[in-house]
Formats: structure tokens, sequence, C-alpha cells
């Protein structure tokens, strides 16, 4: 009896700490009047009407008569916004990572292009559910460790299972480029220092006759199946695209070059410090970037104090198609991710041309931008409504949010956590 009521109190333990209900389909007409709408392409309508049905937006505008049926949001003095995009990032995949058991990001092997990572995707994930009240609704779930980690995956942040996540399965193939050096390991008597990497043209040839294989095992009639290699066709033919994980310039250009003459059609830059240097090489290559977050330390002696804070500026100012990752952060940091586009702005890049950084411009890098990103009529109602700006910390304070229309909890354990403890140390005293 006693084994029957602690199977018992687990169990209710388990359903208490989950994430919250995923909210049902739309049912009927919503509409949100008199807000400062920011659509995510660098336009703004002031006093503002939206209105979406079935998962969609109908219409939006500042002259539209209010409609008589359906529910109406009255969001004078707040702004909306289209749902912020994580790109690059584990979400879903680990949970804690001191435990080994809630830790699914990685795989054994170097290249294994054929790891899909949405299969491991835990759409109840706690951390996951925090990203919420932020406004970051949508995310690219991505693989980690070895040289080619697996295939990634675009979903949205109110799901039962990864099937109804998935707003855009194996969207690309993520590989890490080998680094022109090393960081020194004490454990060998090393200096704590950057150290020339000995290998680099070792397995950069590795690479190259890897994807050169791949391509050569799609072209043919092999007689077996190479599960590896048959996962990299949607990169020759244009159905996924190559993620390089690469950041010192002749790094960048060596990837590019050599994707670029195998035969790779769709490549996106992730990292890129030192991108600034080649920008003129990138775009010539149509190759667009998912920049690291600014709020980091210069890697190099002669770098300047606040280059990390503005080289995605610098990017921008260049010409080329930027959106903003934090993928070298613990995955709880993503929630972050508008306030670094709004220290972004705050080295002088436009506030809208900031905030393109997590809608309009990461929509079209992954390839979602025909229905995502960009609040206009026939995308998707993925959307929410702050109080205030929403790059600024002391204002995104989120009182709506909708995904594919869907009205969508923000309570989180860590709202639950606040709620409890701000009514602790509001009754001290009394």
């Amino acid at each position: 009896m006693k084994k029957l009521f602690l199977i018992i109190a687990i169990g209710f333990g388990v359903i208490t700490n989950a994430q919250q209900t995923p909210a049902p389909a739309q049912t009927e007409q919503i509409a949100i009047f008199g807000a400062t709408a920011h659509i995510g392409n660098g336009e703004v309508i002031e006093n503002c009407t939206i209105i979406f049905n079935d998962g969609k937006i109908a219409a939006i505008g500042s002259d539209l008569m209010a409609p008589t049926i359906g529910t109406m949001i009255n969001a004078q003095g707040k702004h909306v916004y289209p749902g912020f995009i994580a790109p690059s990032k584990s979400l879903g995949l680990v949970e804690v990572d001191a435990v080994r058991a809630s830790n699914d990001q990685d795989e054994i092997g170097e290249m294994i292009p054929n790891v899909r990572s949405i299969i491991a995707y835990n759409a109840e994930s706690k951390v996951v559910e925090s990203m919420r009240p932020n406004g970051v609704l949508l995310g690219q779930i991505t693989p980690r460790g070895g040289r080619i980690s697996g295939t990634s995956t675009i979903v949205q942040f109110d799901a039962w299972n990864w099937e109804d996540a998935a707003v855009k399965l194996d969207d690309g193939i993520h590989l890490n480029w080998p680094s022109l050096f090393r960081k020194g390991s004490s454990w060998l008597g090393e200096p704590n220092a950057f150290l020339p990497n000995k290998n680099y043209q070792e397995q950069v040839d590795e690479v190259q006759t890897f994807i050169q294989n791949a391509k050569a095992y799609g072209g043919g009639n092999a007689q077996e199946t190479h599960l590896p290699f048959a996962a990299m066709k949607g990169i020759f033919d244009g159905s996924q695209r190559l993620y390089i994980h690469a950041n010192g310039e002749k790094e960048i250009m060596d990837a590019i070059t050599i994707a670029k003459k195998i035969g790779v059609t769709h490549i996106v830059l992730v990292g890129g410090y030192r991108a600034h240097k080649v920008a003129d090489f990138l775009k010539e290559h149509n190759v667009s970037v998912l920049v690291s977050q600014p709020h980091a330390l210069p890697q190099f002696d002669d770098d300047d104090y606040d280059f990390p804070y503005k080289l995605p500026k610098l990017l921008v100012d260049a010409g080329l198609l930027v959106g903003l990752q934090n993928e070298s952060m613990s995955n709880f940091q993503t929630r972050n991710l508008p306030f670094y586009a709004g220290q972004v702005a705050g080295q002088g890049l436009d506030k809208e041309k900031a905030l393109q950084l997590l809608t309009g411009n990461t929509a079209k890098i992954l390839g979602i931008d025909a229905h995502y990103g960009t609040l206009e009529v026939g995308k998707s109602a993925t959307l929410f409504i702050s109080e205030g700006d929403a790059l600024d910390m002391r204002t995104n304070q989120l009182i709506k949010a909708f995904i594919d229309g869907r009205d969508i909890s923000l309570e989180t354990h860590q709202t639950e956590l606040w709620k409890r403890y701000m009514g602790k140390y509001e009754n001290q005293g009394k």
C-alpha cells in the first residue's frame, strides 16, 4: 500500500510540474486594436488593428473598420511584435546540463548528418516553456558535437509533442568547421592561450572528402544504403541549408569556397566572429550570417573592448543578411535574445533593424519567411503584445501571446516562483 501511495504521489508530482497545457486551435476571429505594430521588416504602424482567423493574419493596418464579431483586444498604448525566433539552439534536447540522463544534444561520431535532433525534442521542457514570457516563440533545435552534428528542425514553443511542435522538419545540416587555433590544455601542461592547430589541413581534407563522397553517392546508383551520405542530399538539391559554424577569416573563406566548389546551394555562416573582415566575400557568395550574441568578452587582446557589442551592426552596415543567435550561451539564457538585440540598438543600429535580427531576417535565413517573421496578411498569427519596448528588459512585459492564432499561456515555472516569493516578501512585516 505504501508503494502504491508513493507511485501515485510521484505521478501527481510529475503532473503538477509539467509544462502548461498547449492552447487549443483558434475557433473565433481575434482583433487587436490601438497598438503600435512593429512589423518585423523595418515598418511601424501606429494605432494599428490586426485581425486574424484560423491562425493566419487576415487584415492589418491603421485604417481598418473595427470588427463586430469575435474577440476584441484593446492594446492602446501597447506594442505588438511578431514572435521572436531563436536559431541554432539545443532547446528541448538538454534540460539540466549536469544531469546526463536529460542531455540528448549530441551523439557518438564525427560525421553524423543523419542524426535528427527533432526525434529527441522534449516539448514539455521547462526551459523551452520559459522562453515565451519574453516573446521568444520559435526556435531552431540544433544538435551539438562532432564535425557534422546532424540535422536541425524549426519548432514553435507550445506543443504536446515534437510532431505538433515542428514548423519545418530537417531544415539543414550543421557543420563545425575546423579551427586554425585551439585553446591550450592545462592537463597537458600547455599555456592558457590559443595555440596553432597543426592538424587543420588534415581536418579540412576529411570534411571535403566526406562532402564530395556524399555528393557522388547521391548522384549514383548505390547498391547499399549509406545513411550519413544519404542525409546530405538536401544541401545539393537546395531543399536544405548547410549551416557552417566558423569564426576566423581563413576558416570562413576556406569553408565557403570548398562548399560552393562542391555544389552546396544554400550556405549560412553561424558565429562569424571575424565575418566583418570578409564581408565582401560573403556578399559575393550570398552567404547570410547568424552572428553571436553581443553580450560577450573580446576573444583576442587586440580587439576593441566593445567589439562583440558592435559586430552585428558592422555586418548589417556591410549589407549582409544578419540574424542573432546565442549558441555559445546556456539554453536558459536564450530568453534574453530580445535584450541582446536591444544592446545592438544601443550601439547605433536603428531599433527596427535591430528587431529584424530576431524576426524578418532570421525567418529569411531559416527559410520560414513565407509564414513567420513579419506581421503581414496571409502569414501565421504568431505574435505577442507587450506593455512597452520588447527590446528593453524594463518594459518587455507581455500581456498576450499567440502561436498560429492560439492564445498561449505565459505561465512558467519561473513565473510561479516569482509570484510565490513576491508574496512572501510583500507579507513580511505585516
